[in-house]
């Protein structure tokens, strides 16, 4: 009796107080499949139009998920790629409009000397349902709009079935 008597206790004393806050988040991110889909797309779409590139997908927290490399593309791109997509999400804006913002001489030039920023154009945030869920980065193309051209392509091949989920 008595050590009932005391679990009852300490069980109050320990138990969430009403209206507490709740201690679990819960989030969409992107799963492995749809990575998979959206990187293929962005390879074949930079190797449609005649470019030798990197992809990476990553999830909502800038861990990659993918990494495809065409066998012709150099030995910079994957970790560019990477770095691009992880960028996107991290400021949870595209690495065009990030790399515009922080040229020198502008207010946000200071971003580009942070730790694994890649502040190129390539890189772009991927949302479904309004939430950021991911990110894809593209490197190897001539061009950071190139870059993002693949990239979007990418994006699109997955969009529907993100936002039917």
């Amino acid at each position: 009796m008595l050590f009932a008597a005391v679990s009852a206790a300490l069980a109050a004393s320990v138990a969430a107080p009403a209206g507490a806050q709740k201690m679990l988040a819960n989030y969409m991110t992107l799963t492995t499949a749809a990575a998979q889909a959206a990187a293929q797309a962005a390879l074949a779409r930079c190797q449609k139009d005649g470019y030798t590139v990197a992809v990476a997908v990553v999830d909502r927290g800038g861990q990659p998920l993918v990494v495809l490399r065409d066998n012709l593309a150099g030995t910079h791109t994957t970790q560019t790629a990477v770095g691009k997509a992880a960028t996107a999400v991290t400021f949870r804006t595209d690495t065009t409009e990030i790399a515009a913002a922080s040229q020198a001489g502008k207010v946000q030039s200071g971003v580009r000397q942070l730790p694994s920023v890649v502040a190129i154009g390539g890189g772009l945030v991927i949302r479904a349902k309004g939430s950021l869920v991911g990110g894809i980065g593209v490197s190897g193309a001539p061009l950071g709009d190139v870059d993002d051209v693949c990239a979007k392509a990418g994006i699109a091949a997955i969009n529907d079935a993100i936002e039917l989920e």
